[in-house]
């Protein structure tokens, strides 16, 4: 589900050393035991193959565009720098630009098509007016909850096609005068009245405003941790392919949202850390499938959630005859949002707006551009110099979080730590309670768009749509988190 779930650039243009990748689950003897139990009942399925030894055969691609390049010998002052020219990065360069403000964007490869697959509901991006940058689209959309239980979603759900995407985000960049500069960014020097973004090159861009947008792993934004307790990420964990079959049993009018049944493995997985499956079906013989771990801590591995998909495409009868495209996603879930002030604005995947319960970035990050654009705007006003940045910075913040929505990250963060608690059972008795919620609700917290007063509403309504069992799992479990949650939104409050 990574591939549905995320937005952030692909490419990192600064080091990543100081960014807190997880430690992997890596007790070698539940695994070299859950490889014994399954060993002679894979065999016996030895006909399927084993798809992993199969080589992609994507290659990387590139725009062809001519860009207007920045030129090292121009020593002009920029308005604002960007930082990544991934999905958040040149989508706030276009808005920005669309003010008639200065604007460079700086990447290692602006032109390079991001290598992951991104899936969308069709009505966020309609609202965006991209739906013309979507290459498929289902009607519907189907949840598994286990062999006897399947829900449906009547919302339709699209495919994003990268190519169309940033190519008409590059051509509104190029339209609006943006400049690019291909290098990465090795350091940000900060003065009175502009910012120097130092470049591996030698080259020194200067600035009135600098925004990040490089996604995880920026060493360049600094985190608030004033949390009552130590804001620990979670982490999404997939392995997908974009695979020729043999067959698959999927309805092509529906994408497979969960499949979260777990009777591929002998034993279940219920002990374990749950994982399902996210597959999009284009045709009988095409088919995207990814296995996927929605959250953990420390971070299932890929090794493991590889070998679980491999069980569960030889149970379905999935025969993959080639790869066409592969891919791993790690998305680091919650977590603490960056420290306000500071004198460089995060935006995209290192800003915070990662929805907490379920990886959503794109559709948010593309709302919020234009919004976050004419907040730059007014705080660079007529001079299109930054004076008194403690005081910009929170400008520009509150128009990305607001204290309502900070708020309902904390409860979205809840709900992230109450999955953390759950089995396999309890998460699916969780996703039982939460298809039976009106659209309304549904659709809002998939999209981050509740109110306080609807997040209330949603509580109640979820705990009524529970089974006994499942409120006791969730009082049990979770009344410290709820207790930490509370007070994290009465710090908010205050602020």
């Amino acid at each position: 589900m990574n591939t549905s779930l995320m937005l952030f650039s692909p490419v990192i243009t600064t080091t990543i050393s100081t960014f807190p990748f997880p430690k992997t689950h890596h007790n070698t003897t539940s695994l070299q035991s859950s490889r014994k139990q399954h060993q002679g009942w894979i065999h016996s399925t030895s006909k399927f193959g084993n798809f992993l030894d199969l080589k992609s055969k994507y290659k990387s691609e590139a725009l062809d565009f001519d860009l207007p390049w920045h030129h090292p010998s121009d020593r002009s002052q920029f308005d604002v720098i960007i930082i990544g020219a991934g999905p958040a990065g040149i989508c706030l360069a276009e808005q920005v630009s669309l003010y008639g403000i200065k604007v460079c964007c700086v990447d290692p490869n602006p032109l390079s098509i991001w290598p992951n697959n991104y899936g969308v509901w069709f009505d966020e991006f309609e609202g965006l007016g991209l739906e013309d940058c979507l290459d498929k689209t289902w009607p519907m959309a189907s949840i598994y909850i286990d062999d006897n239980n399947t829900k449906y979603l009547d919302r339709c759900y699209g495919r994003v096609n990268k190519k169309k995407l940033k190519e008409k985000l590059v051509k509104g960049c190029v339209f609006n005068g943006v400049r690019f500069y291909k290098a990465k960014v090795c350091e940000i020097k900060h003065h009175e009245f502009e910012s120097i973004v130092v470049c591996d090159d030698g080259t020194n861009l200067k600035g009135s405003l600098v925004v990040d947008a490089s996604g995880y792993g920026s060493n360049f934004i600094d985190y608030d941790d004033l949390t009552l307790t130590k804001r620990n990420y979670g982490y999404q964990i997939a392995y997908g392919v974009l695979a020729e079959v043999d067959a698959h049993p999927f309805d092509l009018d529906k994408v497979v949202l969960m499949d979260w049944r777990d009777s591929h493995l002998r034993d279940g997985n219920s002990s374990e850390v749950p994982t399902f499956m996210y597959a999009m079906p284009f045709t009988s013989n095409l088919i995207f499938l990814e296995e996927t771990s929605l959250v953990s801590r420390p971070a299932l591995s890929h090794k493991e959630v590889k070998r679980r998909m491999v069980a569960r495409l030889r149970h379905l009868g999935i025969r993959v005859k080639s790869v066409l495209e592969d891919e791993k996603g790690l998305i680091p879930m919650g977590g603490s949002l960056p420290k306000i002030p500071q004198n460089v604005i995060a935006f995209g995947g290192n800003s915070g707006l990662v929805h907490p319960s379920t990886g959503y970035l794109m559709a948010r990050t593309m709302t919020l551009a234009p919004i976050v654009a004419s907040s730059i705007n007014e705080c660079l006003g007529s001079t299109k110099m930054i004076r008194g940045k403690d005081l910009y910075a929170k400008e520009i913040w509150n128009s990305m979080w607001p204290i309502e929505s900070r708020v309902a990250r904390e409860y979205y963060t809840f709900g992230m730590e109450t999955l953390l608690k759950l089995d396999l059972n309890e998460t699916r008795q969780f996703f039982e309670a939460f298809f039976e919620l009106k659209p309304y609700y549904m659709k809002g917290f998939l999209s981050s768009t509740l109110t306080l007063n609807d997040i209330i509403w949603l509580s109640m309504s979820l705990f009524a749509h529970s089974s006994n069992s499942s409120r006791l799992a969730i009082v049990t479990k979770c009344t410290i988190l709820f207790a930490e949650m509370v007070a994290n939104i009465c710090r908010e409050l205050i602020r």
